[in-house]
């Protein structure tokens, strides 16, 4: 609600498109308030996220390189093509594998064809621990993402658009 009690909840967002069209940007103020909001909805989210893999003493990302070798058929993969598959700075692959290793998740082995490449290396005690936090991210936060089904659907469809016209390798 307003600050009266009248009218529609106070939204930063719209407050924020409205004063672009007043100073004359009316033209970006769609634009502007679509990041923002998208902006904004990434950080609800992750805060939904953090909160389930705090528990587990995971981050996101440390979340999404124990999923990723949980995938592989060897629960292994180069530290390279990791960094590939997330779409990350290798720099975050390395620090994410490193704190994985002293939780005892992950450990770092050679190749066996080619001994410069280093492997992630997914562990008994790493299977185990992204089973449980896939369990509850499915449970407490993708089954329930805030939207219905089919706008799940369409929001996904056009965020894919989105980032193919950004230049996102699809």
């Amino acid at each position: 609600m307003t600050s009266n009690g009248t009218g529609p909840p106070f939204d930063p967002i719209r407050e924020a498109r409205r004063q672009w069209v007043a100073h004359g940007w009316e033209d970006a103020a769609d634009g502007m308030a679509m990041v923002t909001s998208v902006v904004r909805a990434h950080q609800l989210l992750m805060e939904r996220i953090e909160a389930e893999l705090r528990p587990l003493d995971l981050t996101f990302a440390r979340y999404e390189v124990l999923r990723l070798l949980s995938f592989s058929r060897a629960a292994s993969m180069p530290m390279t093509r990791l960094g590939s598959l997330l779409q990350v700075h290798p720099t975050s692959v390395t620090s994410a594998v490193s704190r994985l290793v002293g939780q005892g998740y992950v450990e770092r082995a050679r190749g066996a064809s080619d001994r410069r490449v280093v492997l992630a290396v997914l562990t008994p005690s790493g299977r185990d621990v992204v089973e449980r936090a896939t369990e509850a991210l499915n449970a407490r936060i993708f089954t329930a993402p805030g939207l219905p089904p089919d706008d799940v659907r369409a929001l996904t469809a056009a965020l894919t658009e989105l980032r193919a016209g950004l230049g996102d390798a699809l």
